[in-house]
C-alpha cells in the first residue's frame, strides 16, 4: 500500500511540475524555439524532426490555380519521409523559408504563432501557423504546423473522397 501511495505521489508531483513548466514557459522562450527550429530547417539540418511531436498535425493547404484550396493532412513519419526526400533538391535550389509578421498567443497551455511565409523561391507571402507546446518531458515542441503552399505536388497525398 505505501508503494502505491508513494507512486501515486511521484504521478501527481510530475503532473504538477509540468503544469508549473507549461505556466512559466514565456512567449519569448517560445519565439526563440521557433527561430532555432527556422534556422535548422533553412540549413537542412539532421535535427529538424526532434523539433516536432511525434504525434504533430502537419496541414499543407494547397491552393489551387482556380483559386480554390484543398487541405493535405499528414502524420510525422509521412511529413519526415518527404522532407528527407525534397531535401537534397532544396539545397541544390538553396530553398529556405522566411517568416514575417509573427503574432504569437496563447492557446490553452500552448502558443500559437501565426505569421507569412516567404519561400526563397517565391516573391510572395502566404500564411503558416505553428502551434508550440511542451512535451511530457518539458520540452518545447511544434504540435502543429500549418502553411498554405501553390506547390500542386501536395494533392498526391490527399484523401479521395
Amino acid at each position: 500500500m505505501k508503494k502505491l501511495l508513494a507512486a501515486l505521489g511521484v504521478f501527481v508531483m510530475a503532473g504538477v511540475m509540468l503544469a508549473a513548466n507549461a505556466a512559466t514557459t514565456t512567449p519569448e522562450q517560445v519565439l526563440a524555439f521557433f527561430n532555432k527550429y527556422v534556422s535548422a530547417a533553412n540549413s537542412y539540418s539532421e535535427s529538424i524532426t526532434d523539433y516536432y511531436s511525434p504525434n504533430a498535425r502537419i496541414i499543407r493547404v494547397v491552393m489551387k490555380p482556380d483559386g480554390t484550396t484543398a487541405t493535405v493532412t499528414a502524420n510525422t513519419k509521412q511529413y519526415f519521409n518527404q522532407m528527407r526526400l525534397g531535401a537534397n533538391i532544396a539545397k541544390i535550389n538553396k530553398y529556405k523559408n522566411f517568416y514575417t509578421d509573427r503574432k504569437i498567443t496563447k492557446q490553452g497551455g500552448d502558443f500559437k504563432i501565426t505569421c507569412l511565409r516567404q519561400p526563397s523561391t517565391s516573391d510572395y507571402k502566404i500564411p503558416a501557423h505553428f502551434v508550440i507546446g511542451l512535451d511530457a518531458n518539458g520540452d518545447l515542441k511544434i504540435k502543429e504546423e500549418m502553411m498554405y503552399t501553390k506547390q500542386q505536388k501536395f494533392l498526391k497525398y490527399a484523401d479521395k473522397k
